[in-house]
């Protein structure tokens, strides 16, 4: 505090840390992008499937005719190049880093079109991958987007939290699975969106039933959905339910996600679009 306080900010002239305003920590987009909105996918623990989550939106918000980009930000896990079968290196232009581009128009950036071998793990420190992740947002050329969506790591730690004060999300989705304990540890995620001060768009119930293909019958293998009850507690608008299907996990080793069938996020789709 300065000697020359009066501890009246209204008439003092004095410069201090009382009276500073916070700064904001976002980080400049590529001078050559423009994003309207910034989807984060997060989920409180790993194995939830995300990824799949962050996948299926962006290829349904494709569809629907937006231009549609996935900022893979799990660098330790990267799986999202895999699902869309995409294996080049990306490369420099004088506009910046240059994303791949899917089949269907989806661009995307993960830490495995900078590595030589897509095996070869990233043994680096939390502000490190942090860098890194910062880094695709101001350093790769993504041109005109409609919607991105950052396939967060998951858990609450340097990665998240970085992404949600360097980036300017606009909203959150939540993934989780059935389980009670994963219902407990996703809550944690949720929290964090509220203290981060970002609005949650919905909550994906992943693995939440099988249906038999020779009856129909639906069948909830671990236990009763409580993506209801969640959503209820939290005040969060939308919900969505993917099924058990060997077909989707099918696509996503073959490359081929970009050729689901099924309606499961259609009522989140519309959500996003009206946003």
């Amino acid at each position: 505090m300065s000697e020359e306080c009066t501890h009246d900010c209204s008439t003092c002239g004095a410069s201090c840390g009382e009276r500073a305003e916070p700064q904001s920590m976002l980080k400049p987009l590529n001078p050559a992008s423009h994003v309207k909105k910034v989807i984060a996918v997060v989920s409180g623990k790993g194995g939830v499937g995300k990824s799949l989550v962050t996948s299926l939106l962006a290829v349904t918000m494709r569809r629907r005719g937006h231009s549609t980009a996935v900022l893979d930000a799990d660098i330790t896990g990267p799986s999202i190049p895999r699902a869309f079968h995409i294996h080049e290196m990306a490369w420099q232009s004088e506009d910046g880093i240059e994303p791949a581009v899917s089949q269907t128009g989806v661009k995307v950036m993960s830490i495995n079109l900078l590595l030589e071998e897509e095996t070869a793990p990233v043994l680096w420190r939390g502000p490190v991958i942090a860098g890194v992740v910062g880094q695709f947002w101001t350093d790769v050329h993504w041109g005109d987007v409609d919607y991105m969506f950052v396939d967060m790591p998951p858990g609450t730690g340097d990665v998240p939290l970085t992404v949600f004060q360097s980036l300017p999300i606009d909203g959150v989705i939540v993934v989780a699975s059935p389980q009670e304990l994963v219902g407990m540890i996703v809550e944690k995620a949720v929290n964090m969106a509220d203290l981060m001060k970002k609005d949650v768009i919905g909550l994906v119930e992943n693995m939440s039933y099988f249906q038999c293909p020779d009856c129909g019958r639906t069948h909830e293998i671990f236990g009763p959905s409580r993506a209801e009850d969640t959503a209820k507690v939290h005040n969060i608008p939308n919900v969505a339910k993917l099924p058990i299907d060997p077909r989707l996990a099918a696509l996503c080793d073959d490359g081929s996600i970009e050729l689901f069938k099924g309606d499961w996020l259609d009522g989140l789709a519309d959500a996003i679009e009206k946003m």
